[in-house]
């Protein structure tokens, strides 16, 4: 039988994302203290601990099929992998950075000037994209010290809250890219774990589409109904149910998490009352 080898962070900001992602899809990973490779009991999966680095070789060489990894990354390694879909958690920009007291947001600030950076790939191509010429120093580890000692005029690293940047005297001023945290393959995955990633990507779905949506009741009068209805970004059309109250019904549908606000405000303009919002656990379609 098959097994489906999915590489995960060994740590840092995607490791606890990717193990909770699995663990919604009902996917449960007996990890062992110190362990590296650890099997799953309900799903022909193994799961490979590595370093994030490592990941896009491992996925281009075969080594493994499957990864959750970060865009930036595999933007910046260029390896020869398929995006299968894009998970919503783990956002950041990789972003340019200046000292604070530098008064200048443009690009061509810097023209000329040394820029630090663990992403010496996806620089280069945004410099040259932008008719920009720069020195590029390669660091690995902590890129933001490198203006207060003097080895670079500004730097280009992931940006998430901006928190680090603030404490260590610099400012974001160009927006190269933005990452999110991705499901990749190997190209070189045969047809039968194919068919496993496919099973898996089904129940990923179902997981990250009730993560954005949120399941809305409401009582409607019944001259209203299809004025309420027009508002809501239903899947197919709502369900109505009678209430005992003559000429009033309970509506139900589904409505996207980031329009909440806004369409609760124009469903009690259209006359519905009594709104109730539950959260989604799964939502297949």
């Amino acid at each position: 039988m098959s097994i489906l080898k999915i590489a995960i962070q060994k740590s840092g900001r995607l490791h606890e994302d990717s193990l909770k992602l699995l663990k919604d899809c009902g996917i449960k990973v007996e990890n062992g203290k110190d362990q590296l490779k650890v099997s799953v009991p309900n799903f022909p999966m193994e799961v490979l601990y590595l370093r994030n680095s490592d990941i896009p070789q491992y996925l281009e060489d075969g080594v493994v099929d499957i990864a959750i990894v970060g865009e930036n990354l595999l933007i910046e390694k260029q390896k020869k992998v398929a995006v299968v879909s894009k998970l919503g958690f783990s956002k950041c920009n990789v972003s340019l950075a200046v000292p604070k007291e530098v008064d200048d947001n443009s690009l061509s600030y810097f023209e000329g000037k040394k820029i630090a950076t663990s992403y010496p790939n996806t620089l280069n191509t945004f410099l040259k994209a932008n008719n920009i010429s720069s020195e590029i120093h390669v660091i690995s580890g902590s890129v933001e010290i490198a203006p207060n000692i003097g080895l670079a005029d500004g730097i280009c690293d992931i940006v998430s809250s901006g928190s680090t940047l603030f404490k260590n005297g610099l400012r974001e001023t160009q927006v190269i890219l933005q990452s999110q945290a991705v499901l990749a393959q190997s190209l070189l995955l045969s047809s039968e774990k194919q068919q496993i990633l496919d099973k898996l990507v089904f129940r990923m779905e179902a997981v990250l589409r009730a993560k954005n949506t949120k399941y809305i009741l409401m009582n409607v009068p019944n001259d209203k109904i299809a004025e309420v209805s027009a508002i809501l970004p239903v899947l197919k059309s709502p369900t109505l149910l009678p209430l005992a109250q003559e000429g009033w019904s309970s509506l139900h549908s589904v409505i996207d998490d980031s329009t909440f606000w806004n369409v609760i405000d124009e469903l009690k303009d259209a006359g519905a009352e009594g709104i109730l919002i539950v959260p989604i656990d799964k939502m297949v379609l």
